[in-house]
Parts: C-alpha cells; sequence; structure tokens
C-alpha cells in the first residue's frame, strides 16, 4: 500500500483497493468495512510516526482499544475502486487520543468518521499515555 505523510496538516494518507469480499450484495462495501479501513489508515499513521502498536503490546503490554466510534456514509463505493483514506490525530488527553478520518474515491468525499482510544494496561485498567509516546504524538497534533 502506498502511504505518504501531510507534515503540513499532520495527517496521513493511504490508498486502498476495494476488494470483492468488502462489498454486499448490491456490489457497494459494507458498512462495518469502513471501520476496518479506519483501522488501517490509523496503524499506518503509527507507523509513519515511528510508534509500533506491536512493541506497545508486546514489550509493554500497553494497548489502545475503541472506545467509541462513528461514521458518517455521504456517496457509495464499489468493488475495485480506489479509495483514499486521510487519517488525522485530532487530540491528546491524559489517557486518550481521538482519530478523524475521510474516506475519498474518485475525487468525492464518501464518508467521514473518528474514533476514541483509551490507553490500557493488561488487566483492561486505564493508564497514562507513557511519556515518550506523548512526546511523539504532540507533533502530530
Amino acid at each position: 500500500m502506498p502511504v505518504e505523510r501531510d507534515i503540513a496538516m499532520q495527517s496521513h494518507t493511504v490508498d486502498i483497493r476495494v476488494r470483492y469480499q468488502e462489498t454486499d450484495q448490491m456490489g457497494v462495501v459494507y458498512y462495518a468495512n469502513y471501520l476496518v479501513w479506519f483501522e488501517i489508515a490509523r496503524t499506518e499513521f503509527f507507523r509513519a510516526l515511528g510508534l509500533d502498536y506491536r512493541g506497545l503490546e508486546e514489550t509493554r503490554k500497553i494497548y489502545l482499544p475503541v472506545v467509541e466510534a462513528s461514521c458518517r456514509y455521504r456517496s457509495s463505493i464499489r468493488y475495485d475502486d480506489k479509495v483514499t483514506l486521510i487519517v488525522k490525530l485530532s487530540s491528546v488527553k491524559k489517557a486518550r487520543i481521538n482519530f478523524e478520518y475521510e474516506v475519498n474515491c474518485g475525487g468525492r468525499l464518501c464518508a467521514t468518521g473518528m474514533t476514541e482510544h483509551t490507553f490500557v494496561n493488561s488487566a483492561g485498567a486505564p493508564i497514562p499515555i507513557p511519556a515518550e509516546v506523548r512526546k511523539v504524538l504532540s507533533i502530530a497534533v
């Protein structure tokens, strides 16, 4: 997947192509797949910042579950369409972070959304964002 980081807007862009399995009986992307795409964009955004989701989980036992998600659908997307996902870190709080998303296809805005995540330990208890992670994230807000 080609990726790029737009430093001026502090966003990250990921291009994907719609797979047949992501569509419903009408040939339109099934609504829940947008949340999967949000995760793809978010993971690549972290990677572009030099943060390693896997490392946080395996080494530090820190997890970032989704505690809230929304998506507003504006225009249909179909099988084999090229889709551009744009993700932006919109806020960093004591133990939570928020992302905003845009889904574009063929020059049109097809969906917008947001997710909120809480940093938790292996027992699922909220924890403050580690200082070194906060430092990297503060650059992206």
